[in-house]
């Protein structure tokens, strides 16, 4: 105990000693600011003054590089234009643009490279770069409050991607905005991390993200891409609160995932609402699924998963299911209230409990039909049709392996649902 006393005022002087070199340094357009960098002392700040400076620069020590009234950096359209390689460093405020376009070199607005850990890229608008962030073997990496927009004029397989993480461990990528990319965030082998209000548009995939596991995705908005978020080959992750709209092919795929939650996410007016594809163990609730050609395409064994509490309204198909055998959604027994509510139920609710009296299945005669002669969807209203569903429901042997719940709710519990029906 006496020895940790001893300690405790050397660290404070060695601290107070650190604050007391780290110096502001002011760079005036007239300066070099390599020069400044390299002259800089760890724990120092630059401040950057309003000026367009075309070069590769490099900062090799810990220190905070501040823009003042949105300094450029352009890279000259060759190489990065930034790189960090050091620890501890902020880059806050500044236009960072024109990299090269190499995709073997990953040429970037920012580069981040190996060992770079506890980075920081805040409030930065980066255009017309390759890659936004290039980010490797670098951990706690902070992303936060940046626009991000690629190089419009290429095709989309041949621009980089927003923001890439690769091999990291507890970054945070936090409020966003990222367009006209080839994927809007691609994370690859990134665990314990957190991506949360980033809005992701305009690119093939909003996210695309392979082996990571533990990681939140919460409340963010991905619209207008050909997919909105794809998690594959992923195990315990968190997908909440997300809004994935307005996308061409799907608003969330999960492939080979498994120990998933995903909850109260909105997923409206895309090609498909979910695709789902070798999923086990996950639970998907309180999710709001509308106005998709698809609501939910499952497939591929994709089984012992909770399906519960969600809500599938004015979907063309609510469920297609492909499987040799029934997939039961809903609660447990004695926990009814916990079933989804479909809006193309016709069964009843006799006790006026909320619950309907007969079983949801999505998979009936007049389900197969639509799929093979989507022209039949123009008659699902008549009598016939309705009947033609009756009458098959009679006979086991017209039956096809459905999703099957057997409480299924009679009223959404989304408030906010007719919205999402013109939302575009």
């Amino acid at each position: 105990m006496k020895r940790a006393w001893a300690l405790g005022p050397l660290l404070l002087f060695l601290l107070l000693q650190g604050l007391a070199q780290a110096a502001v340094t002011r760079v005036r357009p007239s300066d070099d600011l390599q020069a400044a960098l390299d002259a800089a002392a760890p724990g120092d700040v630059l401040e950057v003054e309003r000026a367009q400076r075309v070069g590769h620069f490099v900062i090799r020590k810990p220190l905070t590089l501040r823009g003042l009234r949105w300094p450029r950096l352009s890279g000259g359209r060759q190489g990065s234009t930034l790189r960090i390689e050091a620890t501890d460093v902020t880059v806050e405020g500044f236009l960072i643009t024109d990299s090269g376009a190499s995709l073997r070199e990953q040429d970037a607005g920012i580069q981040v490279r190996p060992g770079s850990h506890r980075a920081v890229v805040r409030g930065n608008e980066l255009s017309y770069n390759l890659f936004g962030l290039w980010i490797e073997k670098a951990h706690e990496v902070r992303v936060e409050r940046n626009v991000i927009t690629g190089k419009r004029d290429l095709n989309s397989p041949q621009r980089g991607n927003g923001i890439q993480l690769y091999n990291t461990l507890g970054a945070r990528i936090e409020g966003n905005r990222i367009g006209f990319v080839r994927d809007a965030l691609y994370i690859d082998v990134s665990h314990d991390a957190v991506f949360r209000g980033n809005e992701l548009h305009h690119s093939r995939y909003g996210t695309h993200y392979m082996n990571s596991y533990r990681n939140l995705w919460e409340g963010n908005d991905s619209h207008h891409n050909r997919g909105g978020l794809a998690l594959m080959e992923v195990r315990d992750n968190v997908v909440r609160n997300n809004r994935c709209w307005a996308n061409s092919d799907f608003g969330i795929m999960l492939r080979t995932v498994q120990d998933a939650v995903v909850e109260g996410n909105v997923v409206a007016r895309n090609g498909r609402g979910f695709f789902i594809y070798d999923v086990e163990y996950a639970t998907l609730r309180d999710n709001l699924v509308a106005a998709n050609p698809v609501g939910v395409h499952l497939a591929a064994l994709s089984t012992r998963n909770v399906v519960q509490g969600n809500d599938f309204i004015a979907n063309g198909e609510a469920v297609r299911y492909v499987g040799s055998r029934d997939e039961r959604w809903g609660g447990q027994a004695g926990q009814p209230e916990q079933g989804n509510h479909f809006s193309n139920y016709l069964g009843w609710d006799r006790d006026g409990d909320g619950v309907g009296d007969q079983v949801y299945e999505a998979n009936d005669l007049v389900d197969r039909l639509s799929y093979r002669h989507p022209s039949v969807r123009l008659l699902m209203a008549s009598p016939a049709v309705q009947a033609l569903r009756v009458v098959s429901r009679q006979f086991p042997l017209l039956r096809a392996p459905s999703v099957v719940d057997p409480h299924p709710r009679m009223r959404p519990a989304h408030p906010q649902w007719r919205l999402w029906l013109v939302r575009s």
